[in-house]
């Protein structure tokens, strides 16, 4: 013991501790076997027990947490998967570019190949009870492929559908009484007595022969539980012509032949070098048609997005007449192009009215997205700001409050510097400034949520016009007949008080109107209210 420097008792007392350990060591060893030799046991007696040679795949769940794997090589939306009945490949539909191609991947050997490019909307997969033939299925298109040789061939059917569409009527509205009853987020339904609520609207059902009115009647149902995110849907199949837009705005004062160029939109199909058209520019024809005073213009336009269209401009300053090729987009497209140019117009007021001191960033949406673009602003171009105006108007929701809660609540605790330069306040993943936030009656959704929760932990101050209280999350769903969907709030958001947020009216602390005779000269009056308080608030300090 005097090797270990340790008393006489403290020596004989290690030894006694290490010799327990020693038994314990081997207890725990001798029961870890005997398990493993019971384990073994039950699986001979299933295997003799079993008409086949099949055995139960028995899965170690024992740190199983440490065995996570990713699976596919790179991120990327996935439209559907299966797997192979051996187990070893995977076979997925993957979007890199616009549309689902079918890849696989061999998952012992970590290879991945692209099968087919199929550039289709996401599918589902079945497989026959051999594997030896997977089946992808979607709302158009039906294909069967080889698991073995891995060719695609298409599947054809032919089949007639008998269909009562009363019946079916009747059968979807009990679908929809029973779901709402199941799981409407409140369990009294508001109040509503809803099997007496259903049974007066059931009496309309004999009189309704088409989906148009049956899903006025659902929403009519369904609006008596006083309630955001519900009512019926019917969507058709669209079919029809699809306008096309040249990029451009025009003067609407203008009564002579052809459309007067007012703004060429930016990044539109005439935003480019090599076009000569500029504003006050008259369009005469669409690829050769004429365009006079009785001409409706938008039928010209009809099916021509992404084709090559020849236009015939005139100009009036110089009497210059020419013809330029283009590729019109969707309708879809320039209203795109259109919020761009709302937002940076909205961008460029907040500069010149701040005086360059405070930056701009409006949120589109309550999604990934448009959180990534408020982050890249806030975190470059806006930086070196005194401060930050937040738009939410006209955002219709997601979900995005604790991702706003956390960006805007930073306290600047650490400056970096580099030879007596000021290089990064920290932290520096946060907005550690000033901010105001920019509310109007068509914020929706979590866009009630998101200023609620800016203005309950004192983030700072809202403006512009009372939002309704519509803080619910909904699953909409599609019924047996796709072309119907209704909504079911599953979710309510109830405060510390116990109050839900369905309901109630969110207040900005300064209450301002866009007036309409205002708006349409380009002062957007809220927006210089939130400039002005928050330049108050930043000099105050």
């Amino acid at each position: 013991y005097d090797k270990y420097r340790l008393s006489k008792e403290d020596y004989e007392l290690r030894k006694e501790l290490e010799k327990q350990q020693k038994k314990d060591k081997e207890k725990a060893e001798k029961e870890k076997s005997d398990k493993k030799d019971k384990k073994n046991d039950d699986k001979k007696e299933k295997s003799a027990d079993s008409d086949d040679d099949t055995e139960d795949i028995v899965v170690e769940l024992d740190g199983i947490e440490d065995r996570i794997v990713r699976v596919t090589p790179a991120s990327s939306d996935l439209g559907g998967y299966i797997f192979s009945k051996d187990g070893e490949n995977l076979y997925y539909l993957a979007a890199f570019e616009k549309a689902y191609d079918l890849w696989k991947i061999n998952l012992r050997k970590r290879d991945v190949r692209l099968i087919n490019k199929l550039n289709t909307s996401p599918l589902n997969f079945e497989m026959d009870k051999k594997g030896d033939n997977i089946f992808l299925l979607g709302s158009s298109s039906l294909k069967k492929m080889n698991a073995n040789s891995e060719s695609m061939t298409p599947i054809t059917f032919s089949a007639t559908l008998k269909l009562d569409p009363a019946a079916e009527r009747e059968y979807m509205f009990d679908y929809v009484k029973q779901e709402e009853k199941e799981r409407f987020y409140n369990k009294n339904m508001h109040g509503i007595d809803w099997e007496a609520m259903t049974k007066a609207y059931r009496k309309f059902l004999p009189h309704i022969n088409n989906n148009y009115d049956f899903a006025e009647l659902l929403s009519e149902l369904l609006g008596e539980l006083n309630v955001s995110h519900t009512g019926g849907r019917y969507r058709p199949s669209s079919s029809g012509d699809r306008t096309a837009s040249l990029g451009l705005l025009y003067d609407w004062t203008y009564t002579g032949k052809g459309l007067k160029v007012d703004e060429i939109i930016e990044k539109g199909p005439f935003d480019r070098k090599n076009s000569d058209i500029t504003a006050g520019c008259i369009i005469e024809k669409i690829n050769g048609e004429t365009i006079d005073n009785n001409t409706d213009y938008t039928a010209i336009f009809n099916d021509i997005a992404g084709k090559k269209t020849l236009v015939t401009i005139h100009n009036p300053a110089d009497n210059k007449t020419w013809d330029e090729v283009i590729l019109p987009i969707s309708s879809g497209t320039m209203n795109t192009l259109l919020y761009n140019r709302w937002v940076k117009q909205r961008a460029a007021d907040v500069d010149k009215w701040s005086g360059g001191r405070l930056g701009y960033v409006h949120l589109e949406s309550m999604d990934d997205a448009s959180y990534r673009t408020i982050y890249a602003d806030l975190l470059g171009k806006y930086v070196d700001k005194d401060g930050i105006v937040i738009d939410t108007r006209w955002n219709g929701g997601g979900r995005l409050h604790e991702d706003i809660e956390v960006l805007f609540s930073g306290k600047k605790y650490l400056t970096q510097v580099i030879r007596g330069e000021d290089i990064c306040d920290m932290p520096s993943r946060r907005w550690n400034k000033p901010s105001i936030m920019v509310q109007c009656e068509a914020n929706y959704s979590n866009a009630h949520g998101t200023p609620w929760v800016y203005k309950h932990l004192n983030l700072g101050k809202l403006v512009g016009m009372p939002v309704p209280g519509t803080m619910t999350s909904v699953n909409w769903v599609t019924m047996q007949d796709p072309s119907l969907v209704f909504g079911i709030p599953v979710i309510g958001y109830r405060t510390a008080e116990g109050n839900y947020l369905e309901n109630s009216q969110l207040e900005p602390d300064f209450k301002v109107v866009n007036e309409p005779g205002v708006i349409v000269t380009g002062e957007d009056q809220q927006l210089r209210k939130a400039v002005e308080e928050l330049l108050k608030e930043i000099d105050a300090k």
